[in-house]
């Protein structure tokens, strides 16, 4: 009876793999497909196509475009996000931590350029990305990153007249922007040594303008959220 239920387990747990297996192939042949043709000129056929799959079995695991654009948006944020998130909580001076959340974005578009493309062309600006619960997304990194640079003033390592908000609002938008030359083909993704150049320039002149930053006689210190902790100085 035991070997019978182990037998009927594996069974089980071999199916579920199978199932897993075949979801993450249709997801990697829609970023192809998304990326090669954007989300207007994409069918539910390219996609079962470019994953070697039947037609209908698409559908046994999406019920239609919108959803599939989702997916695989949630697949490729959660890794980007926790990689990401690891350097925002990394016990470093700002400097160090904002060169490692930019490492992280540069290093997803080297490993996959399609995936990346997808993500900032067809989630974050086609207004099929409307699709997708994007402003959620997006909003955790942000506030995350808020954080990191209010505790940042605390510390005295960044000047306590800035928004922290506004500065991780710009943290990203400028990653975004250094990635968009390479998505647009205004630099060549295939040069390693030309992505690691706009890697470095994107995060010293963000630094560069964030140390630098001075106060006007219109700009006012932001109110304390009352959320950063200070730490003791060695």
């Amino acid at each position: 009876m035991a070997e019978k239920a182990q037998t009927a387990a594996k069974k089980s747990q071999s199916r579920a793999e199978r199932e897993a297996d075949r979801r993450r192939v249709i997801l990697r042949a829609a970023v192809e497909v998304f990326s090669r043709k954007g989300y207007h000129g994409c069918r539910i056929q390219d996609v079962a196509k470019e994953a070697g799959v039947a037609y209908g079995l698409v559908y046994h695991y999406f019920k239609n475009k919108d959803e599939l654009l989702e997916s695989v948006f949630a697949s490729g944020w959660q890794n980007f996000l926790a990689r990401v998130s690891a350097e925002i909580l990394a016990d470093h001076h700002v400097a160090a931590r904002v060169r490692g959340i930019v490492h992280v974005a540069f290093e997803a578009y080297r490993r996959d350029p399609r995936g990346v493309k997808v993500l900032i062309l067809e989630v974050g600006r086609s207004p099929a990305g409307g699709a997708v619960n994007r402003g959620g997304a997006f909003s955790a990194v942000i506030l995350a990153a808020s954080e990191m640079f209010s505790e940042a003033q605390v510390r005295g390592e960044i000047p306590a007249h800035l928004h922290p908000t506004l500065c991780a609002t710009m943290l990203f938008g400028t990653i975004e922007m250094g990635l968009t030359s390479f998505v647009m083909g205004l630099l060549d993704k295939r040069d390693d040594e030309a992505i690691e150049r706009a890697r470095d320039q994107v995060a010293e002149t963000f630094l560069h303008g964030l140390t630098g930053a001075r106060p006007t006689a219109s700009v006012q210190p932001p109110p304390s959220t009352g959320r950063a902790r200070s730490r003791p100085t060695s």
